[in-house]
């Protein structure tokens, strides 16, 4: 069955909603930390400043200019991917590995561009290379990462390149 517009919420609920999910993730997982306007900023401040900017931009395309204003896609796609790598990083303290994030985020505005504007499939080529780059840097950032916080990462480090020299080493003796 179909929704009506009076069935759906408002963007204010929306958004009300989503603050209270984000409270209540930052309570469960924060318990020892006192909770002030601080530390909620401090935390938050992806969501409170920068995701709303990028919302904001879709918005003006999708609600209020239309297809006159396709250009705004692109900073619209890169604000809100920002904002959310942002604070994914904050809460998981993760930046060390999610910044190829940031070179996500031009690739999600460049493809809002494509999508919406007539498919130019000259823009596939700069998305393919920078949605490619961004996946490559996070895959070896964050296999680093876990084989770093592992007890034995750099003996198990070392113990894989020993393998792989072995490894060569042998097949180049069987090759003729």
């Amino acid at each position: 069955m179909p929704q009506h517009e009076d069935d759906r919420p408002s963007g204010v609920l929306f958004f009300a909603g989503i603050a209270l999910i984000l409270l209540g993730a930052y309570l469960f997982f924060m318990r020892d930390e006192n909770i002030s306007t601080g530390s909620v900023f401090a935390y938050f401040w992806p969501t409170l400043f920068v995701i709303p900017v990028g919302i904001l931009l879709h918005w003006l395309y999708f609600g209020v200019f239309g297809r006159n204003a396709v250009g705004v896609l692109v900073p619209a796609g890169i604000v809100t991917t920002a904002g959310i790598v942002c604070q994914i990083a904050t809460l998981t303290d993760g930046w060390s590995y999610l910044w190829p994030g940031f070179i996500l985020a031009v690739a999600v505005g460049l493809f809002e561009l494509y999508w919406f504007s007539g498919r130019n499939k000259a823009l596939l080529i700069p998305i393919n290379i920078l949605a490619g780059a961004s996946l490559i840097f996070f895959v070896a950032f964050s296999i680093g990462n876990l084989i770093g916080k592992l007890a034995l990462g750099q003996p198990f480090l070392a113990i894989v390149f020993i393998l792989a020299g072995a490894f060569l080493l042998a097949a180049r003796r069987s090759t003729p």
